[in-house]
């Protein structure tokens, strides 16, 4: 077959699929493209290669996984054998110049795609992405769209997407629009209607950073009512600013039946302490991640807000953003108070708070005291358990991450070790009210910590492993057997009430007593060696006063 060549090409007559069908099986691809690597990729598609997964066309012809469209018939030809493949998932189009040959033939190509189930969008002029949209009414099976803020996109346009998304067609589990400005509160308007259409398939919606405000806000929460299945809504970079309102609807949203969101995403939204206020609770108690970061309007006073909401029961969050928020000092005590009765954040993201020079060492003091309160047995066990990683995230973008190790490898012994670690004498005083009834609890408690002492942990920055609770099975014991003599003791006219009660006493008090003379004897023990080691020491020294006296009257 005679190839034409690429100079010749734009003058060619318009090739529809029926072409490209019948010389598929003959032509030389290295002959008609404007690369190897051009060559190479239609050559991996044309013979099924399951390798091909991912395919970007971008107009950077340097890099390698790129295919670069020049001139020629590449685009018709990449068209056809995507419309073929049955391995390629995964599109990305940076680049589609408008008016090229094998443009209609390339679109078309995509429409016949039993494959592709994503497709992100970059760089296109509004006829492209017209055309775009136009061929994605016919993939049944696209889960995921994501639309970046560089496109010249128009109104028509942006119809088109409503159209397809109106349709049914694709049940999107994945919708991200990004930068694109011309969104805003009546393009909000616009796309309500094609939300509604995904309905229940939807997973995922990132309406990032498009100009978005308290009108548009509002138009999505309502379009959001039939999303039931959706677990994951981003709207970083909006102005919710005055839209009080319209979180509180938010919030009402969370808070119904149906709802599934997981991640909240609000950050850098220009949200202030009313606005933290109206949605916190519906959020705090529905999804497991909020992202807050950025919001620099939120003072202390907003923060008490959160702190109440974060200390329910309730509460679902395991994953705090608070990131670039001023929490100044009296900020960290509010947020302390909260996370120290709370029983589900894991992970806490905060400013560089070492760069934070309106936090000191009372806030400092206050977090402490919420993860270890050492004024009570009862305050230790009362305090945070749950927290596993705190993260400070300085200016720069850096990041410090704090395992809590404890917290990590054994959250059902932390409040046990803690006690062990900040309490050697455990004051028994506050259970005498229960008088005998408590001594099995007592018991019982000693047996379940008893693992403590043999546990070990991960350091932090070595592989090595350091135990826990750093306490001999004899020490363990002791502290076992005096707590326990000292509740019976506490209650003496309780425990001599009954034959069994003064036999009880009498047993700790022998044991207690046999541990002691244990001790001291272990003690005299070590004084004897200790002055025999002495005595010997002495006689050295003076035998050797000897020998040199012998030696200087040599």
């Amino acid at each position: 077959m005679k190839v034409t060549s690429l100079l010749t090409y734009r003058t060619m007559e318009y090739r529809d699929y029926n072409y490209y069908e019948e010389n598929a099986a003959t032509i030389n691809l290295g002959e008609i493209t404007s690369s190897a690597k051009n060559a190479k990729i239609l050559r991996r598609l044309r013979d099924g290669d399951a390798n091909l997964s991912h395919l970007n066309l971008d107009r950077d012809r340097e890099a390698c996984d790129n295919f670069y469209i020049g001139q020629g018939d590449d685009l018709g030809w990449l068209g056809y054998f995507i419309g073929r493949s049955e391995h390629l998932q995964h599109l990305q189009i940076c680049y589609l110049p408008d008016g090229e040959g094998g443009h209609d033939a390339f679109v078309e190509g995509i429409a016949r795609s039993q494959s592709i189930q994503f497709i992100g969008i970059d760089n296109l002029s509004n006829d492209a992405f017209t055309a775009i949209m136009r061929a994605l009414g016919s993939l049944s099976q696209l889960e995921e769209l994501t639309v970046w803020g560089h496109n010249n996109i128009g109104p028509d346009g942006w119809s088109e997407l409503r159209t397809l998304l109106e349709s049914g067609v694709c049940k999107l589990k994945t919708l991200c629009l990004c930068r694109n400005n011309y969104i805003g509160n009546e393009g909000m308007g616009v796309l309500s209607n094609g939300l509604r259409g995904i309905g229940s398939s939807f997973r995922k919606l990132v309406l990032a950073n498009n100009s978005i405000g308290n009108e548009g806000l509002s138009t999505l929460v309502d379009a959001l009512q039939t999303c039931t299945g959706l677990e994951r809504l981003e709207l970083y970079g909006n102005d919710f600013s005055s839209a009080v309102a319209e979180l509180d609807s938010l919030s009402d949203w969370l808070q119904g039946d149906e709802v599934n969101l997981k991640h909240l995403g609000l950050a850098c939204c220009r949200i202030n302490d009313e606005g933290l206020q109206a949605f916190t609770q519906g959020a705090v108690n529905h999804c497991t991640e909020l992202n807050l970061r950025g919001n620099d309007s939120i003072t202390a006073t907003g923060l008490s807000y959160l702190s109440n909401s974060i200390r329910s029961d309730s509460c679902c969050v395991e994953t705090l953003h608070l990131e670039h928020i001023p929490l100044g000092d009296y900020g960290l005590e509010v947020l302390a108070l909260g996370l120290a009765d709370n029983k589900s954040v894991k992970s806490l993201y905060l400013e560089d708070l070492d760069n934070d020079i309106s936090v000191n060492s009372a806030g400092w003091l206050a977090f402490s005291k919420a993860l270890c309160d050492t004024s009570s047995v009862n305050s230790t066990y009362l305090s945070n358990h749950t927290i596993c990683k705190f993260r400070v995230v300085g200016r720069g973008g850096g990041e410090t991450t704090l395992h809590l190790r404890l917290h990590e490898e054994h959250p059902q012994y932390a409040a046990r070790c803690k006690i062990l670690m900040k309490h050697p004498h455990l004051d028994m005083t506050p259970f005498f009210e229960w008088k005998l009834k408590f001594l099995p609890f007592v018991v019982a408690w000693f047996e379940r910590s008893k693992p403590c002492t043999m546990m070990t942990i991960y350091d932090a920055n070595s592989a090595s492993r350091r135990r826990v609770v750093d306490e001999s099975d004899e020490s363990f014991e002791s502290r076992k057997l005096t707590a326990m003599y000292e509740f019976i003791h506490g209650i003496p006219l309780e425990a001599m009430k009954s034959h069994n009660g003064l036999a009880l006493a009498a047993a700790y008090d022998k044991k207690i007593a046999m541990i002691e003379e244990e001790n001291k004897i272990a003690l005299e023990q070590r004084d004897e060696r200790y002055r025999e080691a002495l005595e010997q020491r002495d006689r050295k020294i003076e035998q050797l006063e000897k020998e040199i006296m012998m030696l200087r009257g040599l």
